[in-house]
């Protein structure tokens, strides 16, 4: 039998206890704002852009609040937490316990976008085309810690490099908690609940030890989809805009389709997180919609201004 890795990283990279500290989701989100200030400071700079380097800066502030955070809190409330949300609209503010809908950040970008576009007189396709081309980062560090935070994770497989997810003892068989528990007390009384497992089995080696009896194999799709659609898709878009004249539109159009490709391909790995819609899951279903908003950003582009580096 395979000695698959138990899945045993902290969520918070600094802890000052009681649940308190600086949590690696977090650090996610400013890295990814940074990443993205400084890489629409060099698009605009080598003249891709409608914007000025100095306004870059208020342009991505705006679009980390009400595009990314905004959007994507909203996004998952109303797609994947309707009932929690509707009963207690106020954990809309509860960032601090995850919850975040790709879907929801992309359309809220996508939103703020055309209104800025609108107030300050921008073409909004070109916009847009230089922000999909560093969003893929972002999406690159928010599954990276998703797989930090042990969530979001894969189906079961026998792959050796396949996860153990403590986590999955939140929708585990009754029978699969009841032992869990009943080997988490023999280890330490204390201990017993879920919550309590999670917790310390980033600590105790001997709850891990009899986790790896109970625990499914996983496959760790949090970094597949990581390296799908943040590396794949950054490498793509990076290249495009870099190498090639194209008119505006056409980049935003290929990320929408190549991000909902990209998803659904890698949905194809990970345990379904809300109801499926008929074979597909909630991600593959709404991707589809995707590929619909990226074919008419290609059918915006005919005769639109074309941007790219200069052929000599």
């Amino acid at each position: 039998m395979l000695a698959y890795y138990i899945h045993d990283l902290s969520p918070l990279l600094l802890d000052f206890g009681h649940g308190i500290g600086l949590r690696w989701y977090g650090l996610a989100y400013v890295a990814a704002f940074v990443a993205g200030y400084w890489l629409s400071i060099r698009l605009a700079q080598r003249g891709y852009s409608d914007l000025a380097p100095d306004q870059v800066g208020d342009f991505i502030a705006g679009v980390a609040f009400f595009g990314v955070i905004l959007g994507g809190r909203l996004g998952y409330m109303l797609l994947y937490d309707s009932g929690n949300f509707l009963a207690n609209p106020f954990i809309i503010f509860k960032l601090w316990d995850g919850g975040m809908s790709s879907h929801g950040g992309i359309l809220g970008v996508c939103a703020f976008t055309w209104i800025y576009a609108r107030r300050k007189h921008l073409s909004w396709l070109n916009l847009g085309d230089n922000l999909v081309v560093v969003t893929p980062v972002g999406l690159f560090l928010g599954r990276c810690a998703n797989f930090i935070n042990g969530e979001l994770f894969g189906r079961v497989t026998g792959v050796p490099w396949a996860v153990q997810f403590p986590k999955e003892l939140y929708d585990a068989p009754p029978e699969t908690v009841r032992l869990a528990l009943s080997e988490a007390a023999r280890i330490n009384p204390a201990w017993t609940t879920i919550p309590d497992i999670v917790l310390n089995a980033a600590q105790s080696a001997q709850l891990r030890a009899q986790l790896a009896g109970t625990l499914s194999p996983r496959h760790p799709s949090q970094l597949y989809e990581a390296l799908l659609e943040g590396a794949v898709l950054f490498a793509i878009l990076w290249i495009l805009r870099t190498r090639f004249r194209l008119a505006d539109g056409i980049l935003t159009g290929v990320f929408f389709i190549g991000y909902a490709l990209l998803r659904i391909f890698g949905e194809m790995f990970r345990e379904p997180d809300a109801p499926l819609t008929g074979i597909f899951t909630r991600g593959q279903f709404l991707s589809f919609f995707l590929i619909l908003i990226g074919i008419a950003f290609l059918a915006a582009s005919r005769n639109r201004p074309v941007r790219g580096p200069v052929k000599s």
